[in-house]
């Protein structure tokens, strides 16, 4: 029998028996080893998004897993390869899909979000959807792939490049992911972050960091750049402070990157947008370059896996994870849906 974490509405998830789903033509069955919680589940489980996610629904799309079984016309996987799934199903035929942006797709099918998800032990997908692994990686730090292709796909798409300066806004699993992602490139990184909890873990990473409520943040980046301001300005907090501190920290045609979803318009210093003819890029999700990328990071330890997973429950418990991880104090929690015995 498959077990499935179902959300039911006002913060309730219940966990029920169901018969796995065969695949179809095209498909596949997965074994789900671990599913992470993102901040967009905490968004559904909180009923935000209740008018996009129909209760009772499965929902998370941070995985990884076996194939256990192979549906017709199926060709490159086979039973037992370690996977991991990349949940944007596109149509191919929209504006943004023949540009080349699939990932973008206008009427783009987010799994784990507009269909059933991955807190589940079984789950079946289409099999242009996966994503093959190294045998040797761990499949619980595997999980960490999908966030890890968002800081891999913002990175990029900021332009950075060694020896330019980079501010992260927002020491969260993503602002984390992506000053270390963004290290890579060889530039210089500075987190601000307000909580010190959070703050401790990205300089124990060895991010430099610094509390905004304490100095004058400006002036200490401009020292930093030698007066000239940061090369790109990643807001990652969500808040109207972040995007005020954004614009105030960026050297003359500076990027600033909006990573956040924000949930109410901001206001944006445009003036300073016009004086110092900076860019700003949205960033949304990833491609498959991205998620190549990223298992390679995460493969090869330049994101630290084990130290970014705080906790990991049993699907059983999965209501007790979500409370937790709305608690604040832990990273990146797992949930061991049991495909990895």
């Amino acid at each position: 029998m498959n077990r499935s974490a179902l959300y039911v509405g006002e913060q309730t998830f219940v966990v029920e028996e169901t018969a796995p789903v065969p695949p179809g033509p095209g498909e596949v069955r997965l074994d789900v080893a671990y599913t992470g919680i993102c901040g967009t589940d905490l968004h559904i489980a909180h009923g935000a998004m209740d008018r996009r996610v129909r209760a009772p629904a499965v929902i998370g799309h941070e995985m990884s897993g076996r194939v256990a079984e192979v549906g017709a016309g199926v060709d490159g996987h086979r039973v037992g390869d370690p996977v991991t799934v990349l949940p944007l199903d596109w149509c191919g035929e929209c504006p943004a899909c023949r540009a080349g942006h699939t990932h973008i797709c206008h009427r783009l099918t987010f799994v784990g979000i507009d269909s059933p998800g991955s807190m589940q032990r079984s789950w079946t997908v289409p099999a242009r959807l996966l994503v093959q692994l190294p045998e040797e990686l761990p499949l619980a730090h595997a999980a960490l792939v999908e966030p890890t292709a968002v800081a891999v796909h913002d990175v990029r798409r900021s332009r950075l490049v060694a020896g330019e300066h980079a501010v992260v806004i927002g020491a969260g699993p993503v602002g984390l992911l992506i000053g270390m992602v963004a290290r890579q490139t060889g530039a210089a990184v500075t987190v601000l972050e307000l909580d010190p909890r959070r703050r401790a873990l990205a300089a124990d990473l060895g991010l430099a960091t610094v509390d905004p409520a304490t100095i004058d943040v400006a002036e200490y980046i401009s020292e930093a750049t030698g007066t000239a301001g940061a090369d790109v300005v990643f807001e990652v907090s969500g808040s109207a402070a972040g995007v005020r501190t954004a614009t105030d920290l960026l050297a003359v045609r500076g990027r600033l990157v909006v990573v956040a979803i924000h949930p109410t318009p901001r206001e944006v210093d445009l003036h300073r947008i016009f004086w110092r003819e900076l860019e700003v890029i949205g960033v949304r999700v990833y491609d498959r370059e991205d998620y190549a990328e990223a298992v390679r990071l995460v493969h090869g330890g330049q994101v630290p896996a084990d130290r970014l997973i705080t906790r990991i429950v049993p699907l059983d418990e999965v209501a007790q994870a979500f409370q937790a991880l709305a608690a604040g104090g832990d990273v990146k929690v797992l949930v061991d849906c049991g495909g990895d015995a």
